[in-house]
C-alpha cells in the first residue's frame, strides 16, 4: 500500500479530533477524503504528513512511519495545506527555486525540475510576477507546482479549489487530474463534483470516525440513503413545524429566487409526500412545487454525517 493509516487517534487536550482511523490507499488511486467541518479531515491529513505526531495508532507513506520517519515521509510526500502558505514577496520561479534547494535540488538539475513544474502548472505567462499579484487560482497552481517539485510519489491536498470561482475550479480540476497519473492521490473537497468526476474512491469522516470507505459507484449503489423531497411555498412555513410531520428527520432552507423553498430529509423508503400535501391543505398554503429527489453524492453524504436532530442551516 502506498498509505496506510492504522488505528490514528489525535487529542488535541480534551478533545478527541481524530479516533481510530483506519484505510489504506493503493498506490496510483485518488481517493477523495470527504467529511464536514472539524470531522477530522485536516488533522489526518497533518499526521500523515509529519506536521504533528499521533496520540496514538500510526500513519506509512511509502512504508515510512510519519512519526518515527518524517525526513522520509517528507521525501516520498507532496503536500498542499488548505491555507496555501507562500512567500508573498517572492517571484513565482524564485520561490520554486528556493523550495528546491530546500530538498537537496540544485544547479541544472534543479533549473529543468523548476522549468517543467512552470509548464505542467500553466504557471508559464506568471513565473516573472510576484506571488502578491496573482490570482487564489494561480497561487494554488504555485502550491502545486511546490508540491511537485521533488517529484514526490504521494500527493496530499487538502481543499485544493477553496475559495475558487467556478472557472478556477474547473482549471485546478483539470491540473489534477493531468498530475495525477503517475501519482497516489489524497484530496479533501466539500465540491461533490469533484469527487464524482476525480476519485477512484472515497473515504468518509464524520466526527472523527470513518463511516464509509468505497468506491463512488458502489456507495450510489449499496448506501441506504434519505428520501429527500423538495418543496416550494409561496410564503414562509416554520422550520419546526415542517420538521414535526410524521416521518421527517430533518429540514433545511434553499435559496430560491422568488420562493420560499425547503429541502425535507426521511428515512429511505419512506414518502413524505402524502403528509406535505395533508399539511398545506390544512393550513391553507399555497404549494407551488414538490419534487422527489434523485439520490446523489451529495444526499448520501448527508445521510453519513447529518447530525441526530432536525436542523434549519
Amino acid at each position: 500500500m502506498s498509505v496506510t493509516v492504522q488505528h490514528l487517534t489525535k487529542i488535541y487536550g480534551t478533545q478527541k479530533a481524530v479516533s481510530n482511523v483506519t484505510f489504506s490507499v493503493s498506490r496510483g488511486q485518488i481517493v477523495g477524503f470527504l467529511g464536514p467541518n472539524g470531522a477530522g479531515k485536516s488533522t489526518t491529513m497533518k499526521v500523515a504528513t509529519s506536521y504533528i505526531p499521533p496520540t496514538s495508532g500510526r500513519v506509512l507513506v511509502e512504508g515510512y512511519d510519519s512519526a518515527a520517519q518524517p525526513m522520509d515521509v517528507k521525501r516520498v510526500i507532496g503536500y498542499l495545506p488548505e491555507h496555501n502558505p507562500l512567500y508573498l514577496d517572492l517571484y513565482v520561479h524564485e520561490y520554486l527555486n528556493f523550495s528546491g534547494k530546500l530538498y537537496g535540488m540544485k544547479g541544472l538539475a534543479l533549473r529543468k525540475r523548476v522549468a517543467d513544474m512552470v509548464d505542467r502548472c500553466g504557471l508559464g505567462e506568471e513565473q516573472n510576477k510576484k506571488i502578491e499579484s496573482l490570482s487564489k487560482g494561480y497561487r494554488q497552481r504555485v502550491g502545486l507546482a511546490q508540491a511537485l517539485l521533488h517529484d514526490p510519489t504521494v500527493l496530499i491536498l487538502d481543499e485544493p479549489t477553496s475559495g475558487l470561482d467556478p472557472n478556477q475550479i474547473v482549471e485546478i480540476r483539470n491540473l489534477i487530474r493531468d498530475i495525477s497519473r503517475d501519482k497516489t492521490v489524497i484530496f479533501s473537497t466539500h465540491i461533490m463534483q469533484e469527487v464524482e468526476a476525480l476519485c477512484d474512491r472515497v473515504v468518509v469522516i464524520n466526527k472523527g470516525e470513518v463511516v464509509a470507505d468505497d468506491t463512488v459507484q458502489n456507495l450510489k449503489l449499496n448506501a441506504t440513503t434519505s428520501s429527500v423531497v423538495i418543496i416550494d411555498f409561496e410564503v414562509e412555513v416554520d422550520y419546526a413545524t415542517l420538521a414535526g410531520l410524521k416521518g421527517v428527520r430533518q429540514v433545511e432552507k434553499v435559496d430560491a429566487p422568488s420562493l420560499h423553498r425547503y429541502r425535507l430529509y426521511a428515512d429511505a423508503g419512506v414518502d413524505v409526500r402524502p403528509e406535505i400535501f395533508r399539511f398545506a391543505a390544512d393550513r391553507n398554503l399555497s404549494l407551488i412545487g414538490l419534487k422527489q429527489e434523485e439520490g446523489s453524492l451529495e444526499n448520501i453524504f448527508h445521510t453519513l454525517t447529518q447530525k441526530s436532530s432536525p436542523s434549519n442551516s
